[in-house]
């Protein structure tokens, strides 16, 4: 996600619309230049009020990030280069290795306005904030007592949130270091923050997908069905989210109102638990993909369905029953290229599926050794990477279908990465209790 310019811009922006939550006050408000009619479609321009969204948390007060990080400071006592291990040893590619997780490494994130921040948590009830450039730990966010499974930063990097299995939810200031929010809700599923404002999202075993305003805590609840609301995504326009389910519907939500604009089931939805689920740039798009090993291009306007796809080699599995997983294969990780119209989808058999969203069919199919677990386009480009249970990183060219690189060091299964806006650093959480940073060097660029 683009990271944002300083909340302090256009605070003279007339609002326009408010986001309401359980509390006394309304708490945001998203503005656009010219309040003339409403609408009916959703705005296409992600970035239409994204300062001001921000500006008009009133009671929210956030400095800016230091441009220069200080030495250990009073109360984080470190050795230096503490768990940082030498990596240009033998066949690990990568430039360092931050190893002080005791356990598998769950989840990894950077901070969106440098790039200069990793957080990672594990099954070792931990999450860590450390710098990129030499491993060095900033601070631990403590407290956890489950695995900490999700992990992020919002938009202008001020604050990073982590959360667990059982969820528990905590937020600390970057620069302070210090805790500022907590809350238990339940098994947490999914967690992400609006791209525009100090707005926590998060979804739970209940059904239930949650909304925060850090650090005041007012809370919005949208209550799905009875069942894991298993993955979501806020679309780029920052008042609506999608949210799919384990009983297979999808729901995209006005984060406004509280209620469902659309709701996707039966054959308009899947016939198994979602998995995943993205956006294109605009918000226009929205892929679904699922254990029914199902991908659902579907129109964020009219929420119907306008694409299904699966890959040639993938038998069909009929009367795949609510909660009941293909045994062989499912959609592990998609998403959408931001200069061609093309989707790439990746499956637990170790297929990559690029697929061209204009004649809705598949251009190229890359086959991996081992199982996809994430897969993310490099932005403006046609290159997308993938990362599997082989513990291996491949760069491949989507046009073309071909493998550019790859890139090795860890000794267990890729369990999470992420990808700097410039599309340099590569950063890799594994079974092997570590997590690694690839610098990414290409000759054809």
């Amino acid at each position: 996600m683009e990271s944002e310019s300083e909340s302090g811009a256009a605070a003279d922006t007339p609002p326009l619309e408010t986001l309401s939550f359980h509390g006394d006050e309304e708490i945001i408000e998203v503005v656009e230049l010219d309040p003339g009619p409403p609408d009916p479609a959703p705005s296409l321009d992600p970035l239409t009020n994204a300062d001001d969204l921000a500006q008009e948390m009133e009671d929210v007060d956030f400095e800016e990030e230091e441009e220069e990080e200080e030495g250990n400071e009073e109360g984080w006592v470190l050795e230096p280069q503490e768990g940082v291990v030498g990596s240009m040893e033998g066949p690990d590619d990568s430039e360092v290795t931050f190893a002080l997780h005791s356990a598998s490494v769950f989840c990894v994130s950077l901070d969106p306005k440098t790039n200069t921040l990793a957080v990672t948590g594990g099954e070792d009830d931990k999450a860590f904030v450390w710098r990129l450039s030499d491993g060095e730990l900033l601070f631990e966010c403590a407290g956890h007592k489950d695995s900490v499974t999700c992990a992020g930063f919002s938009h202008d990097s001020t604050l990073v949130a982590t959360g667990d299995m059982s969820g528990l939810l905590k937020v600390w200031q970057v620069d302070t270091k210090e805790e500022v929010w907590s809350f238990e809700a339940g098994d947490l599923e999914w967690m992400e923050w609006h791209p525009r404002a100090p707005i926590l999202l998060a979804g739970t075993a209940d059904g239930n997908t949650w909304m925060w305003k850090v650090p005041n805590g007012d809370c919005k609840t949208f209550q799905g069905p009875n069942c894991p609301a298993t993955c979501g995504r806020v679309l780029p326009d920052g008042k609506r989210a999608v949210v799919g389910y384990e009983d297979g519907t999808i729901r995209i939500w006005d984060l406004k109102q509280g209620s469902p604009i659309h709701v996707l089931k039966g054959t308009e939805g899947h016939q198994g638990p979602l998995t995943c689920v993205a956006t294109n740039q605009d918000g226009s798009l929205i892929l679904t993909g699922s254990v029914d090993c199902q991908a659902k291009l579907v129109s964020a306007t009219t929420g119907k369905v306008v694409g299904v796809f699966r890959p040639e080699s993938v038998a069909s599995q009929p009367n795949l029953g609510e909660g009941e997983e293909s045994e062989s294969n499912s959609v592990e990780s998609l998403g959408f290229c931001s200069v061609m119209p093309l989707a790439a989808v990746g499956y637990l058999d170790g297929t990559l599926a690029i697929y061209d969203l204009s004649a809705q069919t598949l251009r190229h199919q890359c086959q991996h050794q081992s199982g996809i677990v994430q897969l993310l386009w490099e932005a403006g480009t046609a290159v997308v990477y993938t990362c599997s249970l082989d513990g291996i990183v491949r760069l491949w060219d989507a046009r073309t279908g071909r493998l550019l690189t790859d890139y090795r060091g860890h000794t267990a299964e890729i369990l999470d990465f992420a990808l700097s806006k410039d599309a340099s650093l590569v950063v890799t959480t594994s079974g092997d209790h570590k997590a690694k940073v690839f610098c990414v060097q290409r000759p054809d660029r």
